[in-house]
């Protein structure tokens, strides 16, 4: 798996994660506010609850997509490592040789 792919991946679990935590604190909000009475409040309640249900949606099929990447990503990198088992040996000896050093120099 490249940097690039890994790094959007990442990002992408960051949005989803954080688009969930702004739909739990608004949903969260329209409970604190149920006993408000008044038919503006009632209209933007209506309003905010029908957005959070399509946001629910779109955050849905976007977890599925990113779901979709990771696993082709990780088959990607697998098929690779069985094509060239050495050379994925070679790089992770790399990498632990290089961690070791830094870790050593501290």
């Amino acid at each position: 798996m490249s940097k690039v792919n890994q790094a959007s991946i990442e990002s992408q679990e960051k949005l989803v994660s954080d688009i969930k935590s702004v739909i739990t604190d608004a949903e969260e909000m329209l409970s604190a506010t149920a006993d408000q009475a008044g038919d503006k409040i009632s209209q933007l309640r209506a309003r905010v609850k029908a957005r959070l249900g399509d946001a629910r949606e779109r955050l849905i099929d976007a977890e599925a997509a990113l779901i979709h990447k990771t696993k082709a990503a990780a088959r990607a990198t697998d098929d690779y490592v069985h094509e060239s088992p050495w050379t994925a040996v070679g790089v992770a000896a790399t990498v632990g040789l290089l961690v070791g050093l830094i870790i050593g120099r501290r």
